[in-house]
């Protein structure tokens, strides 16, 4: 009892620090970007929330008077403010002032909707105040009342230091002639565009772990109870977390154990590959033993693969130390790199790993990596994450789940596996081929929403037609998403472009030109000596 009751204190004692899911207290089996999204999600809000009521908390508290006012009348209190007045800092406003903080006199660009008690009287004072904290009206709205018509609704768009706009804010706030004030943040006050990565590069700030160290946390894991094991995952680890962007990736000398877990599994997928897995995944595994990176006896290095990848389809790999988030790990494929761990599942276990390992990735992904039709879907699923919103990017790992990693298509009339989970699987690669779970066509808005299974194998997959119909009802469900912008991966500066003006889009418009240019002379050759 003491060993397990000290088991359980140190699980609890990582928890919160290392590991969102075992916090969560996800079971075992299998962690998943599914999952782990969803409490990603949970913590965002949670956290959100935390820094938004302390940032109020503040604001109270503040015996900071501000240096104007727009009128001589008393201010409102808490005693005196009306139900429809505002109440604390809104999102906008703590990202304004997070921004403040680093550079206050940056000049931002900014809309507020106010509602005035006493019509024009109340709009001159408005405009008078902004003169005084050194702001620039752009643009002004008025209209209408449509709870009271007796007051007026103003729209005014402003530009001032960012020091200046809280100060003005705060100003308003007090005002008695004015019965609300809202802040719409605009280009980078607005906590609704959120940062996501554009280089390559940033993805070293794109490796937050769901769960980490995993033997140390779980006593259900194969690797608990194995102190050598344990040591062994940290080094691995460890080696994982120092890399950085343009680094080689990191050579790991297998032991003798590890490479006989590899040629166990292996050898499975040897057997099992030519009667269940789909074409392309067969063409490129063979290529991959033709230049000797699969072989029975020696686990690839990543370096090997990567540069592999890189000649097939552009891919390259990253090492990762385990399950990234959801969206750090879908916004990796955009720049069409894979995150994949270095260490290897438990001797005691090599059939099964209740979290991603190198045996997995290799056996599972890289083959249809190569694959330039998969390639491009799994990179459009990655473009589509860039920015998206909490519950989209659950969406996105649920679709990403259903096809790259359990996915089926159509060869010739017969269904083929396609999943790096089922490819790595036997026992569930002959699941999912049997008669006991229901195939469904592969319909993005559906799928999206399907409840996945974690505890033993799916009862439903989904069957592509093949992967350029995968692609082409991916794009059009990803038009219906949220995002106010489109993205573009540029595949000449490696940077994601975000197609949000003019002057992007004709520059784009320009280069397409060129290529389709370039793209006609060829076809006008190819048909020439045909037609003399």
């Amino acid at each position: 009892m003491a060993a397990v009751a000290a088991a359980q204190k140190n699980r609890e004692m990582f928890a919160i620090k290392k590991s969102y899911s075992i916090e969560n207290g996800y079971p075992a089996r299998r962690r998943s970007l599914v999952d782990d999204a969803r409490f990603e999600t949970l913590v965002v809000k949670q956290t959100k929330q935390s820094v938004l009521d302390e940032a109020r908390l503040r604001s109270n508290d503040s015996s900071v008077e501000p240096e104007v006012h727009i009128d001589d009348k008393p201010r409102k209190t808490a005693e005196t403010t009306d139900e429809n007045a505002d109440c604390g800092l809104t999102e906008e406003e703590v990202v304004l002032g997070n921004a403040a903080s680093e550079n206050p006199d940056a000049q931002q660009r900014a809309a507020l909707i106010l509602r005035l008690r006493e019509g024009m009287n109340s709009l001159s004072r408005v405009l008078k105040s902004v003169e005084k904290y050194q702001g620039i009206v752009c643009h002004l709205e008025t209209r209408p009342s449509q709870n009271d018509g007796n007051q007026l609704d103003v729209l005014i768009k402003i530009v001032m230091g960012r020091q200046n706009m809280l100060q003005l804010i705060k100003n308003l706030r007090q005002s008695s002639s004015l019965l609300s004030v809202s802040l719409l943040g605009d280009d980078n006050v607005s906590a609704k565009n959120p940062w996501f990565p554009r280089h390559a590069s940033d993805l070293d700030n794109c490796n937050h772990l769901m769960t980490k160290y995993e033997p140390e946390l779980d006593m259900n894991h194969p690797g608990f109870a194995d102190k050598e094991y344990r040591a062994r995952r940290k080094e691995i680890a460890e080696i994982a977390f120092s890399y950085k962007y343009g680094d080689p990736v990191p050579f790991i000398k297998y032991t003798e154990t590890e490479n006989k877990t590899w040629q166990s599994v292996f050898n499975t997928v040897l057997e099992l590959m030519p009667k269940h897995a789909c074409i392309e995944y067969r063409r490129v595994f063979k290529m991959l033993q033709d230049e000797n990176i699969f072989v029975p006896d020696r686990i690839p290095q990543l370096e090997e693969m990567s540069s592999f990848l890189r000649r097939q389809t552009g891919f390259t790999l990253r090492p990762a130390a385990g399950l990234l988030t959801a969206r750090d790990f879908l916004a990796s494929l955009a720049f069409r790199i894979f995150q994949s761990t270095q260490y290897v599942r438990h001797v005691n276990s090599p059939y099964h790993t209740p979290e991603p390992d190198c045996i997995h990735e290799l056996l599972g992904h890289m083959p249809l990596l190569a694959d330039p039709s998969f390639a491009q879907f799994s990179q459009e699923i990655g473009l589509a994450s860039l920015g998206a919103s909490d519950p989209e990017i659950e969406k996105l790992s649920t679709v990403y789940w259903f096809t790259v990693e359990f996915g089926l298509c159509k060869e010739q009339g017969t269904v083929k596996a396609y999943g790096a989970g089922l490819l790595s699987s036997y026992g569930e690669l002959l699941h999912a081929l049997s008669d006991k779970p229901e195939l469904r066509a592969f319909e993005p808005a559906s799928t999206a929403v399907q409840p996945y299974q974690d505890q033993e194998y799916q009862p439903v997959y989904y069957v592509a037609e093949s992967f350029e119909d995968a692609k082409d009802k991916f794009r059009r469900w990803v038009s219906t998403m949220s995002r106010p912008f489109e993205v573009r991966f540029n595949p000449h500066t490696g940077r994601v472009e975000v197609l949000d003006s003019v002057d992007k889009l004709e520059s784009l418009v320009h280069q397409l030109n060129t290529e389709i240019l370039h793209l006609s002379n060829a076809v006008n050759k190819l048909k020439a000596p045909a037609l003399s």
